[in-house]
């Protein structure tokens, strides 16, 4: 049952005051390098705030850098590393989302250093912050020449638009696309150490989309009409996936690997079953809501009492980037240690303030919000768990462009509650749907033509190794789609038999956690590679065939 917006709101303060209050006992508790205030001075003692664009340095804090980013404390300390007076500066000099996609850009290899050399003064990086393309030259670019473009595509209706990236090398024909989709309240920026890697294939073109009302893309209104627990749902899904849909047939694209990430795997799929004929290829990395929890797929809703969903906010990444001989996980050969069926995972309990935030629809992103000066300290308890494996600059700019995304209006964030339980446990189960996928009507039978259907096509699953995610949903869903495989190749027809194309496997990336293209970058960039060129084989072989 969702909350009165005015028991929401009193409610999310006296969270956020109880937060920081005990934060300031941990401060108290807990050995520090650096000065902190207590919740009782940040009542009665607000920190000083230098006027925009004035960078001043404060008797005892160290020298901010030009502009104005104030790199964050070593994370450990404290749930919320970054200080309060840090976090207020960071407040009112943050950068707009569209700098901050900007600035990740910028970091990808070649693209940055042609933009560096170009004498052109107008040459910039593309983003939602400088809209159009930028090519590189095969002098700096050894895999070039490439287009890199930056585009807003409208959709129809009210504020309905995609913030989308694009690669394509020039030159030669690019008949292979990959589509890549990213989770829950993130966006396109967070594949930067994917896009350079993957646009070197040839034949092949790749477009990095932000969801409707998330990342940079619009921000239109969410609601959901529907009565019916189950309509809600088809609701809820449709919001996204009518958008990729609409997206793609301006865009004029037949058919497409589609690359989903968390939530944008789970929403993958819906869009496959919704939409069939059009996708070659599934890759679910570490996909949301694949196993079946009793709980949450009940028409009341109650929460199950744990799960290991704490871990996306409580695992530091240093850890995760490391191999651990005891995870259940094995990181050779591709082939887990675990099997389907085998006993439960670990579980933790997981904090009840979460468990009141989904139950209410008050987003993660609310509270950051509400918190107006504090919201860069919230945000750090994530971005310094998630980034710390990095270099200081990439880690200082994803927090930027974290905090610039999750500070912005509301609107396809609050589809949480709808889709999943508190846990991230699905209400609409992907193991329930997996065998449907790639066997979906695409033309329906006439009196003079048979139906045209899905022969089926490749599903990848992919975790990392210390992936919260279970992979005991993955292997299940292999074997349902092995299953059905060999109940056609044992019971269809020479037709059916000769046309059938689907596969499923599972991949485990080692020293990865949940967000496994960013945790190793190199080994989730090579199995892909792979993918790609499977598919791409595929695709000369069926054009060879029509001619």
């Amino acid at each position: 049952m969702l909350k009165s917006p005015t028991s929401i709101v009193i409610q999310s303060r006296t969270l956020v005051a109880t937060v920081s209050r005990s934060q300031a006992v941990d401060s108290n508790t807990i050995p520090s390098n650096r000065t902190s205030m207590s919740s009782e001075q940040v009542l009665t003692e607000p920190p000083s705030v230098p006027e925009r664009g004035q960078h001043t340095h404060t008797q005892g804090t160290k020298p901010r850098p030009p502009e104005g980013r104030v790199p964050p404390t070593p994370p450990g300390m404290n749930l919320f590393p970054l200080g309060y007076k840090e976090a207020a500066y960071q407040w009112w000099t943050s950068v707009t989302p569209t700098v901050a996609e900007r600035n990740v850009i910028s970091c990808i290899p070649y693209l940055r250093e042609a933009v560096a050399a170009d004498t052109d003064p107008l040459a910039h990086i593309p983003s939602a912050d400088h809209p159009g393309e930028t090519r590189t030259s095969a002098v700096l670019d050894p895999f070039g020449p490439r287009v890199w473009k930056s585009t807003m595509v409208k959709l129809s209706g009210k504020n309905r638009g995609l913030n989308e990236f694009s690669i394509e090398r020039v030159g030669e024909p690019a008949d292979d696309t990959l589509v890549m989709l990213h989770g829950y309240g993130a966006g396109l920026g967070f594949y930067y150490k994917n896009f350079e890697r993957l646009s070197r294939l040839a034949g092949w073109k790749l477009y990095a989309l932000d969801w409707l009302g998330m990342g940079n893309s619009t921000r239109p209104p969410f609601k959901i009409n529907a009565k019916d627990p189950a309509e809600k749902i088809t609701e809820a899904e449709n919001w996204f996936i009518d958008a990729l849909e609409e997206w793609r047939k301006i865009r004029k694209i037949e058919k497409f690997t589609l690359l989903g990430h968390s939530l944008g795997g789970y929403l993958a799929v819906s869009y496959a079953l919704k939409y069939p004929g059009h996708i070659n290829k599934l890759i679910l990395a570490s996909p949301v809501g694949v196993p079946e929890d009793p709980y949450a797929t009940n028409a009341e809703m109650p929460e199950p009492s744990e799960s290991t969903f704490q871990e996306e906010f409580t695992v530091d990444q240093e850890a995760t980037t490391k191999h651990r001989s005891h995870s259940r996980l094995s990181s050779s050969g591709d082939k887990p240690a675990a099997q389907a069926g085998d006993a439960a995972p670990k579980k933790r309990p997981y904090p009840s303030w979460l468990v009141w935030l989904w139950d209410a629809n008050v987003s993660p992103f609310s509270i950051v919000r509400m918190t107006g000066p504090l919201g860069p300290r919230f945000v750090s308890g994530w971005t310094s768990r998630r980034f710390n494996h990095l270099p200081d600059d990439e880690k200082q700019i994803l927090h930027d462009y974290a905090y610039s995304l999750f500070r912005q209006r509301g609107s396809g964030e609050y589809v949480l509650p709808y889709l999943l339980a508190p846990g991230a446990h699905a209400r609409r189960p992907v193991i329930n749907r997996i065998q449907g996928v790639g066997r979906q009507t695409i033309t329906p039978a006439t009196e003079t033509t048979p139906a045209v259907k899905e022969t089926g096509f490749p599903i990848i699953f992919m975790y990392g190794e210390n992936d919260w995610m279970d992979v005991a949903g993955g292997l299940a869903a292999e074997e349902k789609l092995k299953q059905t495989r060999n109940k056609i190749l044992l019971q269809g027809t020479e037709e059916e038999k000769q046309k059938e194309n689907g596969k499923a496997k599972v991949i485990i990336v080692s020293k990865a956690g949940h967000h496994l293209y960013l945790d190793n970058p190199d080994e989730f960039n090579t199995h892909i590679e792979k993918e790609l060129n499977e598919t791409r084989q595929q695709t000369l072989r069926e054009k060879a065939a029509k001619q």
